[in-house]
This record gives C-alpha cells, structure tokens and sequence, in this order.
C-alpha cells in the first residue's frame, strides 16, 4: 500500500525523479573514478557509459525508442535529456567563460580550436563514409560527434538525424573522451605538454573538456584550467560549425 502511493507520488513528478536519479549516477560515477581508478578514468565518463547502459536496459525491457524514459517513472529523463536542458545547459557554460579568460589563449588558441574542429570532424565523417552511409545529414551527425558528445547531438537535432544516427555520434565522442583521458598522460612529455600555452593548445585540438581536464589533472593539475578553457571554446565553435558550414561542405561533396 505505501509501496503503491510512494510509486504514484514519483510518476506525478518525473521531473524530479530524473534529477534524482542523474544525481545519484552522477555522484557514484565519481566515486567509482576515485576509489577505482584513482581519477585517472574521468567520472563523467563513467557516468556516461552508465546511462548509455541503463538507455538500452529501458529500451530492451519495454521495446521502446526513449530508453529509461519509456518506463513511466523515468519519464522525466524524456525531458531533462530533450534538447531545451541541453541546449540551455551549453548556454550556461558559455556564459561562464569570461572575455579576459579567452584573450589569454591567444591567436594561437584560437587557430587551435578551428583546427581541432574541422580535423574532428572530418574523421569522423571519414569513418561515417567508411561504413556506408550516403547522407550528408548521418554523415555530418556523426562527424560532430567525433569533435564531442556534446556537438553530434546538437548537430543532429538541427540537421534532423535519425535518432540512431544520434547515439552513434553520442558513442564516437565518448570514445574520444575516454582516449584522451588515457593518452594525455602518456604522451605530455613527447609532446611538451608541461606549461600554460601548451595546455591551452592541447585543449583546442582535442576539444573533449572532460577528457582533456581528466588527462591533464593525470599529468599536472596546475594545466588543467588552461586546457579546459579552449576545450570549452571548442564545443561552442562545434555547435556553431558542424551544422552550418560542415554541414554544407559535407552535402556539396556527397551531392545530397
């Protein structure tokens, strides 16, 4: 009977059980990055590979198209993953990055990030290519994502992608982030990766920001705020480029 009432009381408010349950994914995905892997696998990484897991648990128990989501006490994850959270939630980081932060980067900052950008995108759309696909739209969705988890699906949306399209392009920046994480640490010193500028310009050519902050906090933590900062810029360049420019780069050279 309280079981039955509790289950009715969180069906009216999914809302809020969504923000529960993200929250407390969230804080053990960070707590499994700490204990486990002593910080050296990000714990938003973790957190990610956990919700694309508890997706296709929701999609193989109810044989739906929103995962969790389909399962009426985590409609709300239908919501605060649609694209007005995500878009909003880019928003608010934009507006959290300061003018003063941005001219320390420099020309060559900047320079950085459209590279990382477009050399993104066009391995991914190179993969995409590869295996099979003839759309600009699936192509170009895909691409953006290689750039990050966060530009393919705001491609996407705008392009219109099939929602398979979306989570492939989900996978390929997760799968970015979780090499960076790995690699930047094993590579900074081939690469001089040991002072501001240099951070700032390996944030700008990868671009994941949770992957390049987990790598450099690997290597030095006193980098990580440089590389963040132009791996941010970087995700705003991705969104403002992939669906636009790319985009149209992309369907000139596959004709449709």
């Amino acid at each position: 009977m309280i079981g039955e009432t509790l289950v009715r009381v969180l069906e009216s408010n999914t809302l809020i059980v969504a923000f529960a349950v993200v929250g407390a994914l969230v804080w053990f995905s960070y707590f499994l990055s700490a204990k486990l892997t002593r910080g050296k696998l990000h714990g938003s990484a973790i957190a990610i590979v956990g919700g694309l897991l508890l997706a296709y648990y929701g999609g193989i128990r109810t044989d739906g198209a929103m995962g969790l989501a389909d399962i009426p006490l985590f409609a709300g994850l239908g919501i605060m993953g649609g694209a007005m959270f995500r878009d909003f939630a880019i928003i608010a980081t934009a507006y959290g990055v300061r003018f003063e932060e941005l001219k320390k980067a420099g020309l060559i900052g900047a320079i950085s990030v459209i590279i990382g950008v477009v050399v993104s995108f066009s391995v991914g759309a190179i993969v995409a290519f590869s295996f099979g696909y003839r759309d600009a739209v699936a192509i170009s969705t895909i691409g953006a994502g290689a750039a990050t988890y966060i530009v393919g699906p705001v491609t996407g949306t705008a392009l219109g992608a099939d929602s398979s399209v979306i989570a492939l392009s989900v996978a390929a920046g997760l799968v970015k982030s979780v090499l960076v994480m790995v690699a930047t640490p094993l590579v900074a010193g081939r690469v001089g990766l040991d002072n501001p500028n240099s951070a700032m310009i390996y944030g700008g050519l990868m671009g994941t920001t949770s992957g390049v902050a987990a790598g450099l906090a690997a290597t030095d933590p006193k980098l990580v705020p440089y590389g963040a900062m132009t791996a941010t810029f970087y995700t705003g360049v991705g969104c403002l480029l992939a669906p636009s420019l790319l985009f149209l780069i992309v369907r000139l050279l596959i004709g449709n």
